[in-house]
Parts: C-alpha cells; structure tokens; sequence
C-alpha cells in the first residue's frame, strides 16, 4: 500500500487509510506499507509500516499540495523500489498521486492495482488554491485518467467522485466505500464530558457548538468566526468550541475573533488527541461544519449522525451528499443564516433531540461498519477479475511471505 501522508496523523485521509488497513487485516490481508517518515506507527495485525528517509528540517506536512509533498513523494519512490525489488506481492493499493506510481508499478510487476480515490486531483488546485497554472491543472487531470483507467479496482469515497469515475467511463471497477468507520483511532476515553467544560472554563449551562477539525480555508472557520460575532450580541451566554489547528492558525483566528467581537464567545483549544475528541462531542449541544467550498464528503460527518447530537451544516454538495433536512440543519454558507440556524438549535432542545434521534437511524440504517468492511471485500474480489463486477470471493494475501 502507497501512502503519501503523514501517517498516521489525526487528519481527514490517513483516518480514512487507517480505518481501511483495520478492515483489510480483518479480511485476513497482509500489507506492507509505504509512507512519509512523518507521523506515529498504529498497531494493526498483519501490517508492517515502511518509511521513506526524512530530509532535513522537515516535521510536518501541512494539508494539500505543496513542495514538501514533491519531495516526500520522490524519497518514497526509493522506498517503493526496494520493497518491490525484495517482496512478492499479490497487489498495489495506492492513496491519492501515489496512483500514478501505483498503476506504472503493477504493470510493470504484473500484478492488479487498486486506485482508493479520496479527491480529484483537479479539484484539489481550486480547493487549496494552490494555483491557477493551466498546464498544472492539465497534468493533474492527466495522471487522475491514467490511475482510473489503469486500475482494476478504484475506491470513492462520496458520490460526487463515483460519479466522476462514471463520467470517465470507468464505473464497472469503481465501488463507492464511504467512510463510515469513524475517526477513532484509540479506545473512547473515560473522561467525563462535565470536564471538557470545566477544563476550558464553559459553564456547566452554556448553549455550547462544537467545531472540530483543520483550519484550511475551505473549513469556512473564518465564516464560523463572523457567525459567532453575531450569536456574541443575540446569544451572550452561548459558547463556540473550536478543536483543531495548527498554532499560528489558533493565534490568527483568536486575533480575528477579537477583531470580530467574537471572542467572548469562542474556545479555541487548538490540536487534540483523536481519543478526546468523543468527549467533546458529548459535551456540546450542537454540532457545526461550516464548509465553504468543496464536493468531498467530511469524515466527521458519518460518525456526527452516530453521535447522539444535531448537526448543523453549511447547504453545499459536501454535506448534502449525506446530510438532508430530515437529519441536519442545512444553510446558505454565510454568517448571518449560519448564526440565526445556531440560535434556534442552541434554543430548542427538544427539535435538537429529534434531529439527532433520526440522524442515528440513518446511521445505522445507512453507514455501518459491517457494511464498510463488507464492500472493502468486493473492491478487493475485483483485482482478481480484472474490475469485473460481482459476488465477492475469497480474499488473497497482499504481501505472501
């Protein structure tokens, strides 16, 4: 398995390569994989981690393209050349770019190749607003044909990417896997949620939103900033909790809040182990994704429905592609509809009860483990049938030792 991150980092795609390693070693595979010298090793049966060299100076990788992950990319292929020149493998599962290499590897060993799609590589450039370079775009869109086309097997993880393979005329090898098993990676804590609020000085009454995530621009933590300056004047006593962020992109956003007349009303607790967060959860009354842009389904939204409390979220394809009105709040992404939907919920506790109870049912009507694992098992059935669709088989081992 190539995987281009830091991993593993409490982030939104090594969640979702993490939770597909558990599904795999459960499905009785064996894998091998390669990844940054960036992150934490994880204890899964059946896996060994395999880091490329760490340059100097660098500790982190911050989220979407950049020149680091140029470089990270390119110490990776040594590592992927001598673990292909030491190993027989069955098959390649390859994360994001790593695709590219991916599918030109399994060629060349004669052996299937599974592409798990967690964007479009296009689209990534409008997101990160990494550059408005035409060549760039055209390259990107170029090498997502090639890993599509040249894969037995892809894997998207919303709707909006399975109908882009679709589009690609490649919809017989691509199965949609949504990313249902949540972001736990270490057992609940103990912690009661009575003592987030007092560990952040949040009064045991306060109405309480909770935001949890990165701090990238297209979260829309600046339109929850200008929200929160609005629910300051209407609803003093309410309180938004923000987890996540890097620590100059805290320093900044307490700034703005200030800035905004928000701060008496926002907790800023930057970056959190993932084993807290479920307490946090249970200690806020509403829960917010101010998305902006975007089409990529959030991870934190399948375990949000499971969590017991309302969702409200920003009314853009990200969200909608999972989130109706029947289970969520859904407005226009702007400050003031945002704020005035927080208020009502903040207010009503009993429409908050509801929204969560049929948003659990959903959950598990919709998004269980077993069916993640269970289509894990026909994404992997395909590589032996050349992206044929159909009943699932018995697994093969990914690595034979």
């Amino acid at each position: 398995m190539l995987a281009p991150e830091p991993f593993f980092e409490p982030r939104g795609t090594p969640f979702s390569e993490y939770h597909r390693l558990k599904a795999l070693s459960e499905l009785g595979h064996h894998v091998d994989l390669v990844t940054y010298p960036i992150g934490r090793d994880v204890d899964i049966p059946n896996l060994r981690i395999f880091r490329a060299w760490r340059p100097p100076f660098v500790t982190r990788v911050r989220i979407g393209p950049s020149f680091t992950k140029v470089v990270l990319d390119g110490l990776m292929l040594v590592t992927i050349a001598r673990r292909a020149m030491r190993q027989k493998y069955d098959a390649i599962h390859s994360h994001e770019e790593m695709g590219l290499v991916g599918v030109w590897l399994a060629k060349w060993l004669g052996i299937p190749h599974l592409y798990d799609m967690h964007s479009s590589l296009p689209q990534q450039l409008s997101n990160f607003k990494y550059s408005r370079s035409g060549l760039l775009r055209s390259f990107f869109t170029w090498a997502e044909n090639q890993m599509v086309h040249g894969s037995q097997s892809v894997i998207t993880i919303c709707q909006e990417l399975q109908d882009t393979v679709v589009d690609m005329g490649a919809g017989d090898r691509a199965l949609l896997i949504e990313n249902v098993m949540g972001g736990d990676v270490d057992e609940a804590p103990s912690r009661p949620a009575g003592d987030i609020r007092t560990a952040w000085g949040i009064p045991a009454d306060a109405p309480l939103a909770l935001y949890t995530g990165t701090f990238e621009a297209y979260q829309g933590v600046e339109m929850l900033i200008d929200a929160a300056a609005i629910l300051a004047r209407t609803r003093p006593n309410a309180r938004v909790l923000v987890v996540g962020g890097e620590p100059q992109q805290v320093d900044r956003a307490r700034g703005l809040a200030r800035e905004k007349g928000a701060a008496d009303v926002m907790v800023f607790t930057g970056q959190q182990p993932a084993r807290e967060i479920p307490s946090f959860v249970q200690a806020c009354d509403v829960l917010v994704s101010p998305r902006i842009r975007g089409t990529n389904t959030p991870l934190k939204i399948y375990s949000y429905l499971r969590s017991g409390r309302p969702i409200l979220a920003t009314n853009l394809l990200t969200h909608t592609q999972v989130l109706t009105p029947e289970i969520a709040v859904l407005v226009a992404p702007e400050p003031q509809p945002f704020a005035e939907a927080l208020a009502a919920l903040l207010d009503a506790p009993a429409a908050r009860a509801a929204l969560a109870a049929r948003a659990r049912e959903v959950a598990d009507e919709k998004y269980s483990r077993e069916a993640y694992v269970r289509r894990t098992a026909q994404a992997y059935a395909r590589l032996s049938r050349g992206g044929a669709s159909g009943a699932v088989s018995p697994s093969v081992n990914v690595a034979e030792r």
